[in-house]
């Protein structure tokens, strides 16, 4: 049997805030401790370590762990300025994390040390396992990080989760762990289980120009496409479509028309935040040199539509568990574009998963590597993972 319980708090001093969210988790459990708390915070909270002691001496969880983000939610509200958290109970389950220094200096020595603290890997008694990865996306490579979790792990666990935020502002992101908030760092909560955990993943986005190829790339720079500077073909394509580009403000027109790469049985978003001085794109995750993109165009409808699928198929993996509590991922870059109609998406998402209480928050990519999913690091999408009974 799980137990759990959701907060979410306005409150805009970080001691106040904490002790808020920790008081009504800890009332939900008749005043007893949970054993894990992830907890979600806007970048407004100046002072991290301040609101993670108030939470933990209220409710005194054996692992905390969570992000900054870009927006915070539960199925009872969504806004920006806000902390939200999701404590368990689960005595069928084991919880433990593992916190990890310098992905910018050496993510292949960060990724080793990650799996090495792995429980699942030295232990039979569980037949599932998961890991909730929540890292700093601005040190780059999020993708290679759950690429070489995925081989050291020899593919038995499923990841979720995504990259840390700052409220758009893209200057320093950080991961949570116990009382610990620290940037170029990620933060592993492994989940050891007998009952399978559902992972769902949708984002609604096709492709509304030609294929284009990758000639020119380096890491989150695409410096050109079909051989010519990559701000060229951006600018073409907003003529074509009659869209306004304007070089020296590219966001409004980048929301709206993302890159795909091409998987072969789908499309890996990459979401553009700037132009370069050399005619390059800035992208907020990296495009691989040589692979086939398209700019993709999609609609409200199409987005919260892809969110329910997510969801749904997060609870089709539980194959006949009777799911309990949910964590939902979502670009901060979809909640910028669709404003007051990210509601929308939530709303959506809510009513596939009916009483399972969720939280969840907007971050800078978005985690999944799950059998049967579209796997890896992504922008612009929605990560549903569903947690059972």
């Amino acid at each position: 049997m799980t137990d759990v319980a959701v907060a979410r708090t306005t409150q805009t001093e970080p001691v106040l805030a904490g002790r808020t969210l920790g008081e009504r988790l800890i009332a939900a459990f008749a005043h007893s401790s949970p054993q894990v708390v992830i907890v979600f915070a806007s970048s407004r909270y100046y002072d991290y370590t301040a609101l993670l002691r108030a939470l933990h001496a209220v409710c005194q969880p054996a692992v905390l762990v969570g992000c900054s983000s870009a927006g915070e939610f539960t199925a009872d509200g969504h806004g920006e300025a806000s902390a939200c958290a999701l404590a368990l109970r689960a005595p069928d389950m084991q919880f433990s994390a593992v916190l990890r220094r310098g992905l910018r200096t050496d993510r292949a020595a960060v990724a080793a040390e990650v799996a090495a603290g792995f429980r699942g890997l030295r232990t039979h008694r569980y037949l599932y396992r998961t890991a909730l990865l929540l890292t700093d996306a601005l040190a780059g490579y999020a993708d290679d990080l759950v690429e070489r979790l995925t081989v050291l792990t020899g593919g038995t666990y499923q990841f979720v989760g995504g990259g840390a935020g700052d409220d758009a502002q893209f200057q320093r992101t950080h991961v949570f762990c116990g009382t610990e908030a620290v940037s170029d760092a990620v933060v592993a909560l492994e989940i050891l289980s007998n009952k399978p955990l559902g992972v769902g993943v949708g984002h609604g986005w096709q492709p509304a120009s030609l294929p284009l190829r990758v000639t020119e790339a380096e890491g989150m720079h695409l410096r050109s496409l079909n051989a010519a500077p990559a701000v060229e073909v951006f600018e073409e394509h907003a003529a074509t479509t009659g869209q306004p580009f304007h070089v020296a403000d590219p966001l409004p027109f980048f929301l709206h028309n993302v890159i795909g790469v091409s998987t072969g049985d789908g499309y890996k978003l990459r979401v553009p935040l700037g132009v370069l001085p050399d005619g390059g794109i800035a992208c907020a995750a990296e495009v691989p040199a040589g692979a086939t993109t398209y700019i993709m165009g999609t609609t409200v409808h199409a987005t919260a539509g892809a969110a329910a699928r997510a969801a749904q198929a997060a609870l089709a993996q539980l194959h006949g568990a009777r799911p309990k509590a949910a964590l939902l991922f979502d670009c901060a870059a979809t909640r910028l574009r669709m404003g007051h109609a990210f509601g929308d998406e939530l709303d959506a998402v809510h009513q596939v998963l009916g009483d399972v209480s969720f939280a969840g928050c907007n971050t800078y990519g978005q985690i999944a590597r799950a059998p049967g999913q579209f796997s890896g690091f992504h922008n612009c999408t929605a990560v549903v993972c569903v947690i059972p009974d």
